[in-house]
Parts: C-alpha cells; structure tokens; sequence
C-alpha cells in the first residue's frame, strides 16, 4: 500500500530491491552474484568510471559518474555493510592526438602533438596543462553534485609506480596480449602496433613505435627513435604507458575493479580487454553494462572534441541538476538525441516524478527515477505549475522580470512566494533564461483564420463573462465547449491555433490552466489584439 511516508523501511527495501526491474538494480545484483561466486561477500567492491581529458569534458562524462552512482548505491542496499568506492580515473597521460575545435590558442596546440595530456600547456591558461584543466573541470562539476568519488590521475599513478606490479605483468604477458590485439587492427596497423607506448626521453612524446626488444626479467623494453639510435627504458615508474585498450585492462587488475560501464561503441573494445585482463588475472573481469550514445539535434555522435550537442554548463542555465539526472537515468540502453528541446520535458517529468514518489509502495519507489537520483532519499515537492507552464507565461507576458512572472503565479497559487517554493524560484530562473534564449527568438505568430477568429471572438466574450473565481478546470470547459461549436475538423485544430495566435507556438499548455495563471483579463487582452492585427511579438 502507498505510504505518505518517503522512508522505506529496511526490510521491505531489501525486499523491493531483490526484485526491483529498475535497470540499476539488475545491475547491482551482478555484483552480488560476483562476489558470492568469488566466496568474497564481505570485500570492499570498486565501482570505476574512465574519462580521457583530450577534450573538454562533456554531459556523457557526467552521465556515467551519475549512472555508476545509481548502480553503487543499488548494491549498498542490497549488500548493507559491504564497503564500496568510487575512482573516477583520468587518462591523463594519454598523448594528444589530435587539437580540439572548441578551444583557444588551437595553432599553440599543434606544436604538442604526442606529447602526454599532463605536458601539454593548458589553452585557457588557468592550470599548469590541458589534462589538469580539463580534470579541474571535471571535478568541480562532480563536486558542485555532491557525488562521493575519488579522483584518479594516470600520470600520478604511473609516475608513483602504482602500476608498476601490472605493467611487469604485461611485459611478461606480452605475446599473448599481441595475439589478442592484432586480429582487431588494419594489416597496416599491426607492423607498428604494441601494446606497451615508451615515453621518448628526448622529445618527451608518447610513441606508437615498435619495439625492437624486450626484456622480461629486467624489465625494459627498446625502441629505435627517428634517427636510428635504439634506447632502452623501463616499463615502471611512467617510463612507458599501455595503449588504452591494454591500459583498461591492466588498470582493472592493478585497481582490483568490479564494476565499469562504457558506450555502445566500446563494445568490441570492452571484449578485448577482457580477454587481456584474464591473461593477467586469470580471473572473471569486471561486471558492466553498455549504454546507448548521446547524439546530437542531427543525429551524431556528441564529441567531446568537436564540441557539439549540450555542455554540462548549458544544461544547467536552463534546469536544475536533477532533471539532468532524470534524463541520465531514463532507458540508458536506448539511444537518445540531447540538445536544448529535450530539457522542459526532462525538468517536468522529473517533478512528476517527486510528485508521485510519496504516494508509491515501495516496489513503485525504486522503479521511480526520483529514489534513484536522491539515494533512496527524495524531497517531498509539490509545485503548483509546471516548468512548460512557466515557459508559456514568460512567452504570453513578454517578460523576463521575476517579479512580474511571481506576480502571476499568485493569480494562480496566492500562497506561493519565493520563500516557500525556492524550487519552483529556480525553475523561474531557469524559464526566463530558456525564454531568452530559445523561446523568443523562435516564436512565429500567424494571423487567424476567419473560423478561428470567429471562434477566438466567442472565447474573449465567454471569458470576459466568467465568474472571477472560475477554476482551470471550469475555464477549460469553456474552451473545449467554443472549439465544438465551431467548425474545426477536430479540436487539435482548434488549440493549435490558439498556440500558434496567441503564442506563436506549435504547442502549448493544457489552456484552462494557463488562462487561470495568466489571469482572465490578460487572457481577454491577448485575444483582443490578436484579432486587431497587432504585433504579438511585442509585449
């Protein structure tokens, strides 16, 4: 039964979670069934997430911390007192392949071409290098979150010898590793390919080089440099780093790693490291699932690189970081386009999702986004309008004023005030930067048509007579009652015109409810200069 409670108690949580179909369950319940096959139910459990700071970190970054996330808290109810951490690793040692397109001083950067992330100067000049700015970025963001992580740098690591154990490993591995690797490469890719890179002591570059020896027991490896001269270095103590398929693999083991998601397109690259991590471990590799891609308005992949669909910063001038949650936490498996149109649903479904939280069983609690979001803890909300809603008042009213769209809420909620909604204070915020940028500059208003505008003349006339205390509900019957008795073919007819008049939009709010918010006379107001010819884009 429903509970107007939001705290579920221990055993009927437990109980929920064992049988629970949110996706971060069935995830969480694979490392379960890991550690009691391992015969380790009690062993801290290490949850990893990859970043490569070759660019500017982008909202998929983000969207696997927060799913990871999801599924580490999932466990911790299923396995209460079982420790667990987070490392959120940046592979900051990486050589830098390519420039980026979506930053500054690009020409400077062409010059540092293979050199580690970690050397390469910082473009925006706020850090000592391009890979510290870009984990600087990324942390703060993780932090202004609240997520409980440890950040992990490929260039301390491999530099403090912390991978010294595996890379030794891997040197003593290498044939095998080669006769997994280059049945996956271009003919023309496996003359040079290896899996552990020298660093150049010369040029200080990372080197897709071929090595001419190795030394197992002394651990070496050589390589002959341009000008024929062969040099010797050590795999250990960041002398040399592993190509990233080999370097996944050698990282889950050297870390002890249990649990790591990544793209779609990682799929192969998710085998093959297996297939190495169990040459160097001779055991089960991490569990993990694979996510459906973001892709952008057009249907491509977002880049980090190339800058293209939402940053983490858009985002969060126009809704709150929760709603960016929610859309993280829907069909992780489906493919789903993210730019700027996507956000006012995202925000109200979210809220619905609050809304809906306090009235659930428990069962339907860890099947709601918002259990999942908050960890097992969400606030009770309920805001007295809709985020679209909003969106249509700073369209109707013109106004990008927080006092005049308060105003208006209270035409509607009279208690409502800043003070007591401070959520529903954000989302003006958010509406009015949204209507700013987006709303307003795409509005297209049409003139009616002589049906609509015979039906628009009855609607000013029938609301002009409503009784000043006329709900929503009763002023939407009025609407509904004038696009009858007109002759629409059917009554999307009538409310598309009445957004596409009055708005300038194609869609619109439930209208009864927005003509209570905006005020009936205002309403009156806006139909009458409507049906004058006057210029709706001004207010």
């Amino acid at each position: 039964m429903p509970t107007d409670s939001t705290t579920i108690a221990p055993s009927a949580l437990l109980e929920a979670a064992r049988v629970s179909k949110a996706w971060p369950f069935e995830e969480a319940r694979k490392i379960v069934d890991r550690l009691e096959k391992e015969g380790e139910t009690g062993r801290t459990v290490l949850f990893e997430t990859g970043y490569g700071p070759s660019g500017l970190p982008h909202i998929g970054t983000f969207g696997e911390v927060a799913r990871t996330t999801m599924v580490r808290r999932a466990f911790e109810i299923l396995a209460p007192g079982v420790p667990t951490r987070l490392i959120c690793f940046s592979d900051d040692m990486d050589g830098l392949r390519k420039v980026p397109t979506n930053v500054p001083n690009q020409e400077m950067l062409a010059g540092y071409i293979n050199m580690p992330l970690t050397k390469v100067p910082d473009p925006f000049g706020t850090h000592p290098s391009f890979g510290e700015h870009n984990n600087a970025r990324l942390r703060a963001f993780l932090d202004s979150y609240g997520f409980e992580y440890e950040f992990a740098s490929s260039t301390e690591y491999y530099k403090a010898g912390r991978f010294d154990a595996a890379l030794l490993k891997v040197l003593e591995k290498f044939d095998e590793i080669m006769e997994i690797m280059l049945p996956s490469l271009r003919e023309e890719r496996q003359q040079s390919y290896s899996p552990i890179l020298p660093v150049s002591p010369r040029t200080g570059h990372v080197l897709l080089v071929p090595l001419v020896a190795r030394d197992a027991k002394k651990g070496t490896v050589s390589y002959a440099e341009p000008d024929g001269e062969i040099i010797e270095v050590p795999v250990t103590g960041g002398n040399c780093k592993l190509q990233w398929k080999a370097d996944w693999a050698m990282r889950w083991v050297a870390l002890g790693v249990d649990y790591e998601m990544a793209g779609k397109d990682l799929i192969d690259s998710v085998k093959l490291a297996s297939r190495i991590y169990r040459v160097l471990s001779n055991k089960r590799p991490p569990e993990g699932f694979n996510y459906e891609l973001f892709l952008d308005e057009e249907g491509k992949k977002i880049s980090k690189s190339k800058g293209n669909g939402l940053s983490i910063e858009d985002w969060l001038r126009y809704a709150s970081p929760e709603s960016l949650q929610y859309f993280m936490f829907q069909s992780p498996r489906a493919g789903k386009r993210l730019y700027f149109d996507v956000i006012p649903r995202n925000v109200d479904e979210y809220l619905g999702a609050l809304t809906a939280y306090p009235k659930q069983d428990a069962r339907e609690r860890l099947n709601n986004a918002a259990f999942h979001i908050h960890g097992g803890n969400p606030p009770t909300e309920d805001l007295p309008i809709s985020f679209s809603l909003l969106l249509n008042l700073a369209s109707a009213s013109h106004s990008e004023d927080r006092n005049v769209l308060w105003g208006f809420i209270r035409n509607y909620a009279p208690d409502a005030t800043p003070e007591n909604h401070p959520r529903l204070d954000h989302l003006v915020g958010y509406a009015i930067n949204y209507f700013h940028d987006f709303v307003k500059p795409a509005k297209k208003y049409r003139a009616p048509s002589d049906i609509e505008r015979a039906a628009l003349d009855e609607l000013a006339t029938r609301l002009d007579a409503a009784p000043a205390e006329a709900s929503a509900e009763e002023l939407q019957n009025i609407v509904y009652e004038i696009g009858k008795n007109h002759e629409f073919a059917n009554l999307r007819d009538w409310f598309r015109a009445l957004y596409e008049v009055l708005l300038g939009e194609e869609q619109g709010p439930r209208f009864g409810t927005f003509v209570k918010l905006y005020g009936v006379a205002e309403t009156v107001a806006l139909i009458r200069r409507a049906l004058a010819g006057e210029d709706m884009s001004k207010g």
